[in-house]
């Protein structure tokens, strides 16, 4: 996956919104006003960090070699992505929604009605 198709893919989700709270190279990523991703889209190499489940976090970076704990993060609860071609696209695509529904999953019901989350579906 190319940066470009990154930031598309983050900013396609509901309420998604990139900010730059750290300086112009880092991309913020929020739903909410809470991050989602954080992503130096212009780095090399070029890498994602996405928040997830624990126990999800520790079985990707057993499977995954480009997956490590969060970088300058909480490691229990983010894992960033080298994205290098190793980690296919569809597993980075799923880890991206994982990590928003985390967020919104947090967020006030009526947030979540706003943004027309499935967890508010019956």
């Amino acid at each position: 996956m190319k940066p470009a198709a990154l930031r598309t893919l983050l900013l396609a989700l509901n309420g998604a919104e990139e900010t730059f709270p750290f300086g112009p190279e880092t991309s913020v990523f929020k739903v909410g006003g809470k991050i989602f991703a954080l992503s130096a889209l212009d780095a090399e190499p070029f890498k994602v960090s996405l928040k997830c489940d624990p126990e999800t976090a520790v079985r990707l970076r057993a499977a995954h070699p480009a997956i490590t704990g969060g970088w300058h993060l909480n490691k229990r609860h983010w894992n960033t992505v080298t994205i290098d071609g190793t980690v296919p696209d569809t597993l980075l695509r799923e880890m991206v929604e994982d990590s928003y529904d985390l967020i919104v999953s947090r967020l006030p019901r009526r947030q979540q009605l706003v943004l027309d989350w499935p967890g508010t579906r019956e």
